[in-house]
C-alpha cells in the first residue's frame, strides 16, 4: 500500500504592539546613560537579529553565519536563535556539527527541544532508528509528528506488543486531518495491518467534519479494486441528492457502494434534513442496519445542531453505530433541548469514561439527578466539580449554596522572585520576542519557560509580563497557578480609565465589558484574529464601519480601528446596540457579538429556557466556549471591581422566547 497523505505547513502571525502602563519598580535604578547605551546596542543587536531570522528564512547560509557572529559580539539574547537557525540549515544538508555542543550549552530550552525534534525527524527520513529511538526519549513535549515518528519506529520493534501499540497508534489515525510528513510512515505501516473498516471509519468521520480531501485520500488507500470511482465520489460529495436519485438500490451490493451511499446521505443532511431523511428511509434495508444507524446519528447531529425536536428521536435510531464525540455531545444536548433528563443522563452514561468525567457533563448528569429527585447523587457530583474559577464549577457552587470565591490574595512578590523571573534565560527571549514583534514564537517560548514553574515563580513570571505590558502572558500564567493566587493578575483591568469611561458613556456593566475584552483580546490592542477582528474589542471592519455610520463618527477610517479610544468607542456602541435588540440579555448579547445579532436571536427556543440551556446548545463550539468564558469572567470582575459576592445564575437567568422580528444589526 503506497502513502497517501502530503505535509502541511501552517503558520499563524498576529501582531503585538505594548500599551503603557504604570508598573511598580522592582529593581535599584539605572542611571540614564547606562539606560541609553544600553538601549543603543540592544537596537543594533535586535536589527541583526531581524537579518539573521531573514538570511535563514531564504536560506542564505554564508549571510546568516556572518550575521550570527556579530550577534554573538553584542552579548544578545537572542543569539541562541541564530545558532539554531544555523544547525537547522546544517541539518538540511545532512551536516550534524555544532548539534550536540548546542544541545548541551541549551539543556532543557525551548530551542533545544525543537532542535531535537528536528533532528528527530531527519533520522526517520534516513531511516535511523535506532538513534531516533533514543532521541526521542530526550523530548519533554514531543509534537503530533515526533509522536507518529515513535509509534511507527516500536511497531516496527516490537512485534510482540503490536496490539497494544495499535490501538495506541489508532489514536493519530481517527483524528488527524491534515497529516503530517513526519506521520505519513506511521500511517503508511499502519495500512499494511489495517481491515477496511478502520478506513471506511476515518472516511466518516473526515465527511462529518466536511474534509473532502482527507476523506478522498483516506479511502485512494483502499486496495484499487474497492475504491470508490473518483468522478462518483466528487459527485456525491458536492450534489449528493442528484447522485442518489441516479442509483438503483437493488443495485447496491458490496461493501463499497453500500459506504458511498451512507456518505452520500450524511452529505445531504448538512444541505436539506428532511430529504435525508427521505432518501435514508429508502436505501436503509439496501446498506444494512450499521451504516443506516450511523446515517441517522448524521443526520441527529446536524438536526441537534439546529435544534429540531425530532433530533432526540433520529438519535435513538443510531445505537447501532458508533457515534463520534461530536455526536455523543450532541445527543446530550438535543435532550436538554427538550430538557428530557433521562435521555440527558442516558447519552452521558453512554459516553467512554474519560469523556464523561469532563466538568460540563458532571455538571449535567448532576443537573438531571436534581430534577428526577436524586439530591444526594446530585449534591455529590456538583461537590466533584466546584472550587474552581471556571463557568461549571461556579454553576455548581451555587447548587451548592456556596458563593463564588476569589481565593486569599497570595503574599507580594518578593525582589528575589521577580529577580529570578527576570533572569530566566526563557523569559528574556520571550521578552525580546515580543519586543520585536514575533509574537507567535514569543508565546512559545514564554509557554516552555513556565511549564514546570510552582506557584511563587508563576506569580513573578506574570508580574514580569505585567511590567511589560504583556497582559496575555501575565493572565495565563496567573491562571495556572495551584494553591496561591492573585485574582488582580488573572483578571487584569488595564486601560481601566478608558474602558469605564466608555462603558458609562453607553450604560453598559463595566464588568461586562471587560469579561468581554479579556475573552476577545486578553487586552492586546494591536490584536488580530484569522477572520479579521481588530484591537481590544476584535471589531470585524464591517461592523466597524456599520457601528461608526450609526453614531455619526465623522471621518471613520478601519485604519484606525486599533486606536484605544476609537476601539472602545465602537465597541461598547456595539455592545449597548445588541443589548438593547436582544431583551437587555448578556447572554444573548455575548452570543451576538461573537456570532452575529441574527444567531442569537435564531438559537432561542419557542418558550422561555434556562440559560445555562441555551448557552450549552449554541450550535457553535467557539461561540459556546466563549459565552461561559464571558459570563463567568464578568462574574469575578464584578467581585473585584465592587468587593461584593456576586452570581453567575443571577446574571443568567432565563432567556425569554424568540421573538419573531429579524434584527437590522450585522
Amino acid at each position: 500500500m503506497k502513502p497517501f497523505f502530503l505535509p502541511a505547513i501552517v503558520c499563524a502571525v498576529i501582531g503585538f504592539a505594548a500599551a503603557a502602563h504604570a508598573a511598580p519598580a522592582h529593581a535599584a535604578p539605572v542611571s540614564p546613560v547606562a539606560l541609553e547605551l544600553a538601549a543603543t546596542e540592544t537596537a543594533v543587536g535586535d536589527q541583526l537579529f531581524i537579518a539573521a531570522r531573514e538570511a535563514f528564512r531564504t536560506g542564505n547560509r554564508a549571510r546568516l553565519e556572518s550575521l550570527r557572529n556579530e550577534l554573538a559580539l553584542t552579548e544578545h539574547v537572542l543569539t541562541p536563535y541564530a545558532d539554531y537557525y544555523l544547525l537547522r540549515q546544517r541539518l538540511a544538508k545532512s551536516d550534524e556539527s555544532g548539534i550536540k555542543a548546542f544541545l548541551a550549552r541549551e539543556k532543557n530550552s525551548y530551542l533545544a527541544e525543537r532542535l531535537i525534534t528536528d533532528w528527530l525527524k531527519e533520522l526517520a527520513r534516513g531511516n535511523r532508528r535506532t538513534e531516533a529511538e533514543r532521541l526521542f526519549a530526550r523530548l519533554q513535549s514531543p509534537d503530533q509528528e515526533a509522536t507518529c515518528i515513535d509509534l511507527q519506529l516500536r511497531l516496527r520493534r516490537q512485534k510482540a506488543n503490536e496490539a497494544v501499540l495499535f490501538l495506541e497508534a489508532q489514536k493519530p489515525w481517527l483524528a488527524i486531518v491534515d497529516v503530517p510528513e513526519g506521520c505519513q510512515a506511521l500511517f503508511f505501516h499502519l495500512g499494511e495491518y489495517l481491515p477496511d473498516d478502520q478506513y471506511w471509519q476515518r472516511a466518516r468521520i473526515m465527511t462529518e467534519r466536511a474534509k473532502q480531501k482527507a476523506a478522498r485520500q483516506t479511502l485512494n488507500a483502499l486496495p484499487k479494486k474497492e475504491q470508490p470511482d473518483a468522478k462518483q465520489f466528487a459527485e456525491l460529495w458536492e450534489k449528493p441528492l442528484v447522485w442518489l436519485n441516479r442509483q438503483k438500490p437493488e443495485a447496491v451490493t458490496t461493501r463499497t457502494q453500500k459506504e458511498i451511499v451512507a456518505l452520500a446521505i450524511s452529505r445531504l443532511a448538512n444541505n436539506n434534513l428532511d430529504l435525508a431523511v427521505t432518501q435514508l428511509e429508502r436505501w436503509q434495508k439496501n446498506i444494512g442496519a450499521e451504516a443506516a444507524a450511523w446515517c441517522w446519528g448524521q443526520i441527529a447531529l446536524v438536526g441537534a445542531r439546529r435544534h429540531r425536536p425530532e433530533a432526540l428521536n433520529w438519535f435513538g435510531k443510531s445505537s447501532q453505530a458508533t457515534l463520534s464525540p461530536d455526536a455523543r455531545e450532541w445527543r446530550v444536548r438535543a435532550a436538554l433541548r427538550r430538557q428530557n433528563w433521562a435521555q440527558v443522563r442516558l447519552a452521558i452514561e453512554n459516553m467512554p469514561e474519560e469523556h464523561r468525567n469532563d466538568p460540563t457533563w458532571i455538571y449535567w448528569l448532576a443537573r438531571a439527578d436534581k430534577a428526577e429527585g436524586r439530591f444526594n447523587d446530585a449534591y455529590d457530583k456538583f461537590r466533584q466539580v466546584r472550587g474552581e474559577s471556571h463557568f461549571y464549577s461556579n454553576l455548581a457552587d451555587e447548587e451548592l449554596g456556596r458563593s463564588i470565591q476569589i481565593p486569599a490574595l497570595a503574599p507580594p512578590v518578593t525582589s528575589a522572585e521577580y529577580a529570578a523571573a527576570s533572569a530566566n534565560p526563557g523569559l528574556q527571549r520571550s521578552l525580546a520576542l515580543f519586543r520585536l514583534d514575533f509574537r507567535l514564537e514569543a508565546v512559545r517560548e514564554w509557554n516552555w519557560a513556565i511549564r514546570d514553574m510552582d506557584d511563587r515563580q508563576l506569580l513573578a513570571a506574570a508580574t514580569l509580563a505585567l511590567e511589560n505590558h504583556i497582559y496575555d502572558r501575565a493572565i495565563n500564567t496567573a491562571n495556572r497557578t495551584q494553591y496561591q493566587h492573585d485574582y488582580t493578575l488573572r483578571f487584569l483591568a488595564p486601560f481601566d480609565a478608558q474602558v469605564r469611561a466608555a462603558a458609562r458613556a453607553q450604560d453598559v456593566d463595566d464588568a461586562w465589558v471587560f469579561g468581554l475584552m479579556r475573552q476577545e483580546s486578553r487586552f492586546i490592542i494591536q490584536a488580530k484574529s484569522s477572520a479579521g477582528a481588530s484591537g481590544l474589542m476584535q471589531l470585524m471592519p464591517a461592523t466597524a464601519r456599520w457601528v461608526a455610520k450609526k453614531i455619526g463618527l465623522k471621518d471613520y477610517n478601519h485604519a484606525h480601528v486599533n486606536d484605544l479610544e476609537t476601539n472602545l468607542l465602537l465597541g461598547t456602541s456595539y455592545m449597548r446596540m445588541v443589548l438593547s435588540d436582544l431583551s437587555d440579555h448578556p447572554v444573548l448579547a455575548s452570543a451576538a457579538y461573537n456570532a452575529g445579532p441574527s444567531r442569537a436571536q435564531r438559537w432561542r427556543a419557542e418558550a422561555p429556557l434556562d440559560a445555562t440551556i441555551y448557552i450549552e446548545t449554541i450550535p457553535f463550539d467557539e461561540t459556546r466556549d466563549y459565552v461561559k468564558k464571558v459570563m463567568s469572567n464578568t462574574v469575578y470582575y464584578a467581585m473585584l471591581f465592587s468587593g461584593q459576592p456576586a452570581s453567575l445564575n443571577a446574571r443568567l437567568g432565563k432567556i425569554p422566547a424568540r421573538e419573531r422580528a429579524e434584527s437590522d444589526l450585522p
